[in-house]
């Protein structure tokens, strides 16, 4: 089974012949087929607490000499199971396992497992599922749980718990199935961020249209958009005379296939992120390491980040230089780069603002310092200086007018910004401008499980407490950023030496307290975090989500993980800690998590859950000074 492209599937209502079905499934139009292990009538040992006898060929649809490549084997439902008395269970149990072996033994693509909704008791279903895990390493795990609303039925909280009684394993994925009536948005969006390995569309959800052909709702088909994003397998469930039409595709499958053809393009920004979607990044340490041409050449192709750029440049020399006026403005670029675009970007604010400028591009990074060279003798010439220097021990020989730099990170200062620009503020006039002026770190409770597993898949403590930059994908955001910090250059706050140092890094400490109520509940998983920029006065960067400027692909979000999932119930308050802090060597961040109920008389809240403090003195992530 290939899931490069769209995979669609059937589920048939009842399977005598998988050879034949195969056959009709193929001419069909679909890529596998869904069926039970064992005929419904087939009888499995008894009495209880013996050993099952092996199948036999007339218990059996899925049978040895079949290709199992293109076959999702179907678990027999577990209502008998929950009804049965306590020796009749164990015979179940052996049964259920017995099967998961026989299609485990025959290499099939996937399991599906019974549906949670007919689960009374989760535990004892979590730990049949448990002790079977171990036995499929070649074939995914698909737990089957229908899209129903809360005030129905729970399926969320049902799965939530069986993969906690699961020990959060990896292996386990969902099958979701879709129903007639989806739920509120808010519930849906809690499923983008859990683990779909396959939909469930059955027939019965579409109707017909003006011409007799079957279509789905608007609210359907917005929601199967969103769910192609996450390349899922989809299966068509339904009667024989729904799936198939003789020797060609249904019109439910071609209606699949139409809303795969007529999906929204992806922006720019998804178009960059493609292949970077919930993949963790260590942030990168720019004072430590030297940066590759290829990562610059990365930051470099997002047009929109310039465009800012130079506008903010345009209107301080607008602001700091009369019209007409011979005044020649200094700027100095920190940070150039090995193809300096700040530089460029200066050169053609000043064309367009018609001022006269003096150019010094600085980098300390002796390789790109190669190319920043070559890129004077080519296209500046004498209008810009370059220099080979660390910004923060250069001495400028004369004052600036406009300090530019682009030194922010994913949580705006997670990358020294605040650091970097303290050591150069002793070369800007007084009344001289810093472009970016200030930026602000946000911070969101996030539910992820794929970014949970990624960041647990190491198995050490280390990979729990470090940040990662993210382009977030499969996430839900259980509440609405709020701000944490802020850093303003040129920083008054500054304690300098003789020599214009700062004489510690204590005034570039923080410490944010943010209570956030979650009105949909999940599963939490750590922290989002984001930053805006004002650059110059109206002119602002963002990846805030409600603000994030159109286009721009620099920076993705960054992950705060925390080493074990917390429950938040809907209604409950999501309590963070978030200090950044510093010692002579490094700058770190640590974080910690309060989960609390409001009581309903008003009186103190119940605490529910409280984590560790991550990270504490920076132990296993941090950024060198």
């Amino acid at each position: 089974m290939s899931n490069q492209t769209l995979s669609i599937g059937c589920l048939p209502q009842q399977v005598r012949n998988l050879e034949e079905a195969l056959e009709v499934a193929k001419q069909g139009g679909f890529h596998f087929i869904v069926t039970k292990i064992v005929h419904s009538d087939a009888k499995h040992s008894k009495p209880a607490f013996s050993e099952p006898k092996p199948f036999t060929e007339e218990d059996l649809i899925i049978k040895s000499s079949f290709s199992a490549e293109n076959i999702v084997a179907q678990i027999s439902d577990w209502i008998e199971f929950e009804q049965a008395d306590f020796g009749s269970r164990i015979s179940f149990e052996q049964a259920f396992k017995q099967q998961v072996e026989w299609a485990s033994y025959n290499g099939v693509s996937a399991i599906l497992f019974p549906s949670v909704a007919n689960i009374d008791t989760i535990a004892n279903f979590a730990r049949c599922v448990n002790s079977t895990i171990d036995l499929l390493r070649f074939s995914g795990m698909w737990i089957r749980v229908p899209l129903l609303p809360l005030s129905e039925h729970d399926t969320w909280s049902k799965w939530n718990q069986l993969r906690t009684l699961c020990n959060h394993n990896s292996s386990l994925g969902i099958t979701l199935e879709l129903t007639e009536v989806l739920p509120e948005d808010e519930i849906l969006q809690r499923w983008l961020s859990e683990p779909i390995r396959a939909v469930i569309v059955p027939t019965n959800i579409f109707t017909m249209n003006a011409k007799g052909y079957p279509v789905l709702s608007k609210k359907h088909q917005h929601f199967i958009n969103q769910l192609f994003r996450f390349n899922p397998y989809f299966i068509l469930a339904g009667e024989d005379d729904q799936l198939f039409d003789q020797d060609q595709e249904s019109n439910y499958l071609q209606y699949l296939k139409y809303l795969n053809r007529t999906k929204p393009e992806p922006t720019l920004l998804e178009q960059h992120a493609d292949g970077y979607e919930d993949c963790l990044q260590a942030p990168l340490q720019p004072l430590m390491d030297n940066l590759e041409s290829s990562t610059y050449e990365v930051f470099e192709q997002c047009p929109m980040k310039y465009v800012q750029y130079e506008k903010a440049v345009y209107h301080a020399l607008l602001d700091r230089v009369p019209p007409e006026s011979d005044t020649t403005t200094v700027i100095m670029v920190v940070g150039a780069g090995p193809r300096g675009p700040l530089v460029q970007c200066c050169l053609r604010a000043a064309e367009k603002a018609q001022r006269k400028v003096k150019l010094y591009a600085v980098e300390k990074n002796r390789n790109a310092f190669v190319t920043l060279q070559a890129t004077k003798e080519k296209i500046w010439g004498d209008q810009v200086q370059v220099v080979f220097e660390d910004m923060r021990k250069w001495k400028a020989p004369e004052l600036a007018d406009i300090l530019v730099s682009e030194l922010l990170g994913s949580f705006g200062d997670n990358e020294l910004s605040p650091e970097c620009l303290d050591g150069v503020q002793k070369f800007l006039k007084p009344d001289g401008i810093s472009i970016p002026r200030s930026y602000s770190a946000y911070v969101s409770p996030l539910s992820s499980a794929k970014l949970h597993k990624e960041a647990s898949n190491y198995k050490d403590r280390k990979n729990l407490e470090t940040p990662y930059v993210v382009m977030f994908k499969a996430v839900q955001e259980l509440a609405a950023p709020q701000k944490v910090w802020d850093f303003v250059h040129p920083n008054p706050h500054v304690h300098m030496d003789d020599e214009g140092h700062p004489t510690n890094n204590l005034h570039n400490v923080r410490y944010s307290h943010n209570t956030f109520t979650c009105t949909s509940g999940g599963l939490l998983h750590g922290l989002a975090g984001y930053f805006d920029s004002e650059l110059y006065k109206s002119v602002d960067i963002s990846i805030h989500p409600d603000t994030h400027t159109p286009t721009m692909f620099s920076w993705f979000p960054i992950y705060f993980p925390i080493e074990i999932p917390v429950q938040v119930p809907r209604g409950a308050k999501v309590e963070t800690h978030i200090w950044r802090l510093t010692d002579q060597r490094k700058v770190w961040y640590e974080w910690a998590i309060t989960v609390t109920m409001p009581s309903p008389d008003d009186q103190k809240d119940t605490i529910i859950h409280t984590t560790p403090i991550h990270n504490c003195d920076g132990r296993s992530s941090w950024i060198g000074l």
